[in-house]
């Protein structure tokens, strides 16, 4: 028995002392340093897009007949790019030119009438005059001047009737002119050009197809508006602002970084992913860019001329602004809450207040440890 209670003690004492080393030997552990010259980034996750981009179609249907670009043809501000069959439109068009034409013919005709009125109004008022002279001087009766007074009265009616039908033969001349201005515009609308100088993108149809109104026939863009549109997560959009460079990488050229600058922040954000998307114009990038190419960017938002950027996954309970961290003070850990500011693209966030001095904070995250164990500064990791 003697020996048991030997063996128990010294067992007991065995996991004591062990106990002790194991919590109370020193935790070698890494802490962040301060650093000079920092960059704040934002990384972004976009696409390349064009600014100005159409989908152009006709405004008439009808059996398209020819196409005279394909897609990767630059064409420029006018220039054709295809046709309806326009036999049916080219056929009405001719009828309203004939009936201008005949419109012309019976203005003509109704303004002689009118001369020709005119002219006997004026004999008839000659007339007129002549036989009232003759009544005064009762050389005439007066029932002579009376029928010489009714076809003066007569010849003045009929040149406001001669008048009438021109003003009603101009009119219908107008309607003749709007009904051929409408044909004529009927048929150019059978012929597709290009709204601006531009790239043809896609061809969506082919010679015989039959177009409806609106569908389109070809996606244009300008070459020269080709920008990344980018999606930045929200926590860190607030940093953003116009005229901001960033980096751009193309997934196509990942060992090249082309140089960017923020145009246009989005007034409304993605209310699914809790994003808010941004536009840069690329300064330096190739001559040729593909839509929808995923390009990766980098913004630069501001740099420090010293900052303590600490890992995002060494902070407990971060909510954006306040966490708690593990530090060394004293040789000894334990933990602080502290405020933190901006972020950079490599996951790490801006101490801002809240830091002991002479306290460093731990950069990895440590599990079952508890405050006050003894530490000692080890490599960065």
């Amino acid at each position: 028995m003697r020996t048991i209670w030997i063996i128990a003690v010294v067992a007991t004492l065995s996991i004591g002392a062990g106990a002790m080393y194991l919590t109370e030997r020193p935790l070698t552990v890494a802490v962040v340093q301060p650093e000079t010259d920092v960059a704040l980034r934002i990384y972004g996750l976009g696409t390349v897009e064009a600014r100005v981009l159409a989908r152009v179609g006709f405004e008439s249907s009808g059996t398209l007949m020819s196409l005279t670009v394909d897609a990767g043809d630059r064409v420029a501000q006018g220039q054709a790019l295809a046709a309806l069959n326009q036999d049916e439109q080219e056929a009405r068009l001719a009828r309203a030119q004939a009936a201008v034409a005949a419109n012309a013919a019976n203005q003509a005709k109704a303004e002689a009438a009118v001369l020709r009125a005119t002219a006997i109004l004026a004999q008839r008022e000659a007339a007129n005059r002549r036989q009232a002279e003759l009544t005064r001087q009762e050389a005439a009766s007066i029932q002579r001047a009376e029928e010489a007074q009714r076809d003066e009265d007569v010849a003045r009616a009929d040149v406001k009737v001669a008048e009438a039908e021109l003003a009603v033969i101009r009119a219908q001349g107008q309607d003749a002119v709007a009904a051929l201005q409408l044909e004529q515009t009927l048929l150019d609308r059978h012929r597709l050009t290009a709204p601006f100088d531009a790239l043809v993108v896609t061809r969506l149809a082919e010679t015989g197809a039959v177009v409806r109104s609106g569908d389109p026939i070809f996606t244009l863009i300008d070459p020269d508006t080709i920008w990344i549109q980018a999606y930045i997560d929200e926590e860190r959009a607030g940093q953003l602002a116009l005229g901001q460079p960033g980096t751009i990488r193309l997934r196509s050229q990942p060992a090249s970084e082309f140089m960017g600058t923020i145009t246009r922040i989005g007034v409304e954000s993605d209310r699914v992913n809790e994003e808010r998307r941004v536009w840069l114009t690329c300064s330096d990038c190739p001559p040729q860019m593909f839509l929808g190419e995923q390009a990766e960017v980098r913004i630069l938002t501001a740099t420090r001329a010293t900052a303590l950027m600490v890992p995002e996954v060494a902070i407990m309970g971060f909510d954006g602004y306040r966490g708690t961290v593990w530090i060394v003070q004293d040789g000894r850990l334990s933990r602080a809450d502290l405020t933190f500011g901006a972020r950079d693209d490599r996951g790490r966030v801006e101490v801002t207040g809240g830091l002991p001095d002479a306290a460093q904070v731990v950069a990895v995250p440590l599990q079952g440890v508890d405050e006050g164990r003894p530490a000692r500064i080890g490599a960065a990791p």
